[in-house]
């Protein structure tokens, strides 16, 4: 069926994990008279200027959310690490009232090791599980970036690349374990760049010195914020020239590892309310299941497997949000012990 050797390596460099499974709804975030504050270091801090990605965020939401009057604050300082995050949030960020938090941060943790000021793994984790906790506390909800790239290479051959996915694992760790939505940007950089970094640049792609973001990866960032936030994305970034869906389809691939003791008949329950999707989500074109046959079995746990064929974006961007959909993973997340999602644009046949 699936060569998980090969499937899986390619789910990792591209996926955008759910933590906990959560579908969020646009206005679970745009709420009228709502304040979102961007949280991070100089990259957040750049973002303010004009063509910056908070800027573009704040942008696109007056034009597309008018309606609401929705206020966006960048609260970046250059240097900034987890621990600066947290002796400033009281200030920063819960004095604003904010409705929405985004954090962006991760990269000074790592790169300040290089002069042996960087920030612990322990440190790091516990900071970033009390700076949510106090954030929902506050009545803000969390959407839990993780690190960009020190680094534009797409080899592995940057030097903190190691480093740095060990702190991208745990900012994961954290946004699951937290239940708060994570903004998987590390992932989605290194998705884009193996596609537009043929000659394997250190930097220009998407930053103009291996970190801060060019014009390019302002605009990408921010239509990362965008789709996390369930708004319309200001300009489509996503390494595809204009027109190069035409003749194609999105796939839409969901990997289910249920939790040790799930029946058989409650998992056939969950497949059969999967397949009803279709007769009530307009835009499905295509719709399979199988499970897990793989001689090789490497597929940790991941054994039930869906490709949800999508006529365009418009229709997964619909889908998410849908009504049925929200019934289908209230049934399925009681049940769940991790998903694994990923699309992408296949040939139509």
């Amino acid at each position: 069926m699936l060569s998980f050797r090969h499937f899986a390596a390619g789910l990792a460099a591209a996926a955008f994990l759910f933590a906990g499974l959560t579908v969020h709804a646009a206005d679970e975030y745009l709420t009228k008279g709502g304040r979102i504050v961007f949280l991070g270091d100089s990259i957040t801090q750049g973002g303010v200027s004009p063509g910056g990605y908070v800027t573009l965020v704040k942008e696109t939401l007056a034009n597309t959310h008018k309606d609401l009057g929705i206020e966006v604050i960048g609260a970046g300082i250059s240097g900034n690490k987890v621990p600066d995050l947290e002796r400033r949030l009281e200030k920063d960020v819960i004095d604003k009232k904010p409705s929405v938090v985004i954090i962006y941060i991760g990269i000074n943790d790592v790169w300040h090791w290089q002069s042996g000021k960087g920030t612990t793994k322990e440190d790091f984790e516990a900071g970033l599980g009390r700076i949510i906790d106090k954030i929902e506390k506050a009545g803000g909800k969390v959407i839990l970036c993780t690190a960009s790239v020190i680094g534009e290479k797409t080899d592995g051959s940057n030097s903190q690349d190691k480093m740095l996915a060990e702190y991208c694992e745990i900012s994961r760790k954290v946004a699951s374990d937290k239940k708060v939505k994570l903004l998987d940007l590390n992932a989605a950089f290194h998705a884009y760049l193996k596609k537009n970094n043929p000659d394997n640049k250190e930097s220009g792609i998407l930053t103009g010195d291996r970190v801060h973001l060019n014009a390019a990866g302002n605009k990408f960032v921010a239509n990362q914020m965008l789709t996390a936030l369930g708004a319309v994305a200001a300009e489509k970034e996503s390494g595809e020239k204009s027109g190069s869906t035409e003749g194609k389809v999105l796939k839409h691939v969901v990997l289910f590892k249920f939790k040790e003791g799930t029946s058989k008949e409650k998992i056939a329950e969950i497949t059969k309310a999967f397949a009803e999707l279709p007769k009530k989500v307009d835009g499905i074109v295509g719709f399979e299941y199988g499970t897990d046959n793989s001689p090789e079995k490497l597929s940790d746990g991941f054994n039930h497997i869906w490709i949800i064929t999508f006529k365009d974006e418009k229709s997964r961007d619909g889908y998410l949000p849908h009504a049925a959909h929200q019934e289908f993973v209230a049934l399925l997340k009681p049940h769940l012990e991790k998903p694994l999602v990923v699309d992408f644009w296949a040939p139509a046949k």
